[in-house]
């Protein structure tokens, strides 16, 4: 009777798994091994299908990937607090007005977003959500690089079009 898919990754993690956290740790410290391992074999049980064999070599780029996310997160989680300016962290209330006004402003960009080609917002996704760089874009989507930046400058267009006719708006009732 053939493995399920549940069965060929326990079998991998326990086969697999001492060598993985111990490059893992080698990589991203021992207090953040497991959980890199762990992210893989998530990954493998959301992404992998029936016909791909599970093999060492596959577990190692796996792995590999894990880790330069791990270190995009970590990027992004310490670089945040110096992004923020004093006036975006919330105080202790907010106005209602205001929150009316960013709540407008967030379904108009989801909107904008939303009517943009799927690739385009894709692409404009994967940079402003993900942390992907152009060259890692236009490597995955198999695009060149100045397809990849005219598709985000065309998406920044979309999105300030949406934003400016409120901030204009605002600015004229006062706010």
């Amino acid at each position: 009777m053939p493995k399920t898919l549940t069965d060929q990754l326990d079998s991998l993690f326990r086969s697999e798994g001492g060598w993985m956290t111990r490059r893992a740790a080698r990589i991203v410290g021992s207090s953040q091994a497991a959980d890199v391992v762990q992210d893989t074999f998530e990954r493998l049980w959301e992404r992998t299908r029936d016909s791909v064999v599970l093999t060492p070599a596959y577990l190692a780029r796996c792995l590999r990937n894990a880790t330069i996310d791990h270190y995009r997160r970590e990027a992004r989680h310490a670089a945040l607090p110096g992004l923020l300016l004093p006036e975006q962290i919330a105080g202790e209330a907010t106005d209602p007005q205001d929150a009316l006004i960013a709540a407008e402003g967030l379904r108009r960009l989801q909107a904008a977003l939303a009517a943009m080609p799927a690739r385009r917002r894709q692409i404009f996704l994967l940079n402003r959500t993900h942390g992907c760089t152009y060259d890692e874009i236009a490597a995955a989507l198999g695009l060149s690089y100045s397809t990849v930046e005219r598709e985000i400058a065309r998406a920044l267009v979309a999105c300030r079009a949406v934003l400016e006719p409120a901030e204009r708006n605002q600015g004229r009732s006062g706010g």
